[in-house]
């Protein structure tokens, strides 16, 4: 359940709905998205230097 939840956030179809009324609950969304995406980075690269060790 908590994987069907981070795919459905992480898709970028559901990026570009219809916007909610409230902005700053937009802004925050926005920048939790970044951050998810980031730390997913951050991650993959500490698997791939850790790998090459």
């Amino acid at each position: 359940m908590f994987l069907k939840r981070l795919l459905y956030y992480l898709n970028p179809v559901t990026l570009f709905k219809k916007p909610d009324p409230n902005l700053s609950l937009r802004f925050m969304h926005g920048i939790n998205r970044i951050s998810v995406f980031l730390f997913l980075i951050c991650l993959g690269v500490m698997i791939v230097r850790a790998c090459t060790r």
